[in-house]
């Protein structure tokens, strides 16, 4: 069987469409009220360069979904079942989107992402831990 080739934004868009992608605001309130976890997907560089969410769990992508299969060997205590609500986040919310769909192809039916990722979270002044020795970008 051969596939259609797909450009990467139509792909996205595609994926995005079986996502119910939540705002910064969203993501906080519904990690707030304990009835999500948030999944830092970003490399070591981009956290240690902009700081992390404060209780986020960091699974680099390529161990996510071996981290959070409930049914896995390798899974993190936090896995608990199919029916967890999982938010990725990655640096800007592409990676994540994608990330999402991979969840939900195991299982993990209410697995969603953060509309704008880490940087949308960080605009929107909830708390983020900042690295030792970070300084705000200099305004152009």
């Amino acid at each position: 069987m051969t596939v259609a080739p797909i450009g990467i934004d139509d792909l996205l868009e595609r994926e995005r469409a079986h996502l119910d992608r939540l705002t910064a605001a969203q993501a906080a309130e519904a990690a707030a009220d304990g009835g999500a976890v948030l999944v830092d997907i970003r490399y070591a560089a981009l956290r240690d360069r902009d700081g992390t969410v404060p209780g986020a769990l960091v699974v680099e992508r390529n161990e996510l979904e071996w981290r959070l299969d409930p049914l896995g060997d390798y899974r993190l205590p936090e896995a608990t079942g199919h029916d967890l609500r999982v938010i990725v986040l990655c640096n800007e919310g592409y990676a994540s989107s994608l990330a999402a769909r991979s969840l939900q192809a195991l299982g993990l039916h209410r697995a969603t992402d953060l509309i704008g990722g880490f940087q949308a979270w960080a605009e929107a002044g909830l708390p983020v831990q900042r690295p030792e020795g970070w300084t705000a970008p200099a305004a152009d």
